[in-house]
């Protein structure tokens, strides 16, 4: 039933007047015998008995009146409730993230969020780029931040921050700080799971400087940057690590960057987001606030 019919019938009905009640809504007082007559109609049943110049509600809007105000009251919660959400960030924020942005970036700006919106909560999955980019496209999460922009015709990537894939070996290892490429093809490599960010970011990379990625030597593969760079500490090899992620390693002075000729690997971390799904309000202050 149009929401509207009863605001016009409960106005009628409490002023007993079609002109006055036109006089109240602002509108005419043909609009008000059309809406009514619309009522009547679908209801099928006479709810003002016209008496000349005047009008007299029957039993049956009697019986209406009380249920019709109820439901515009409701209707008036209901908007003032709706309104407040759309103006309040609060609720749990839970967010898909590739390792290096899961461990070393999100947590620091989730601190800084919370601490502008106390009410919210946050919950981060960390899994590889592919991952979550799968889970978004599935509608199992609303926003992640990935290492690699995939080409998607239902999602939209938005560049969040900058970052550098670099060579890293164990502090003593007697590799030069500068090396040829062709190189790379007689030294032990660490290496992530297949669906890593990181990893199609170094594939693309060597593939523009002639060197297929399949050809190296592989020493390990393993799950988490934490990993690979624990065992790049122990001398098992060097791997293409997160510049962001070896910030503490570089400081304490426990790895070294090699630098190969010809190589350059900046690239950029993605927040994700579904295209044609509309985004909770905190979701949405959110990731305006990381692309900020």
């Amino acid at each position: 039933m149009d929401t509207r019919h009863l605001q016009i019938f409960t106005a009628v009905y409490r002023t007993r007047s079609f002109t006055r009640a036109a006089e109240e809504l602002f509108t005419s007082q043909p609009t008000i015998s059309e809406h009514m007559k619309n009522l009547e109609d679908r209801l099928g049943c006479k709810l003002f008995d016209r008496l000349g110049r005047s009008i007299s509600p029957t039993p049956e809007a009697e019986l209406l009146y009380p249920r019709a105000v109820e439901i515009l009251d409701e209707m008036h919660k209901l908007e003032t409730t709706l309104a407040s959400a759309a103006r309040t960030v609060s609720g749990e924020l839970v967010i898909g993230a590739s390792t290096i942005p899961g461990e070393y970036l999100l947590p620091q700006r989730a601190a800084e969020f919370n601490g502008r919106y106390p009410e919210v909560s946050f919950e981060i999955l960390i899994k590889d780029s592919g991952r979550i980019i799968d889970d978004i496209s599935a509608h199992k999460i609303y926003l992640g931040v990935v290492g690699a922009e995939m080409p998607s015709t239902n999602l939209d990537f938005k560049p969040f921050e900058g970052d550098e894939l670099v060579l890293a070996a164990a502090a003593d290892t007697d590799i030069t700080s500068t090396i040829d490429p062709s190189d790379l093809m007689n030294r032990d490599f660490l290496v992530r799971e297949r669906g890593s960010g990181s990893g199609k970011t170094v594939e693309q990379h060597l593939a523009r400087i002639g060197i297929d990625p399949a050809h190296l030597k592989i020493r390990a593969t393993l799950g988490s940057s934490t990993a690979i760079k624990e065992a790049v500490k122990t001398g098992l090899g060097i791997a293409f690590i997160s510049k962001t992620a070896l910030s503490d390693e570089l400081f304490h002075g426990t790895v070294k960057i090699i630098k190969v000729d010809g190589l350059s690997m900046k690239r950029s971390f993605f927040v994700v987001t579904p295209k044609k799904r509309t985004l909770p309000h905190h979701y949405q202050v959110f990731k305006d606030f990381l692309l900020k």
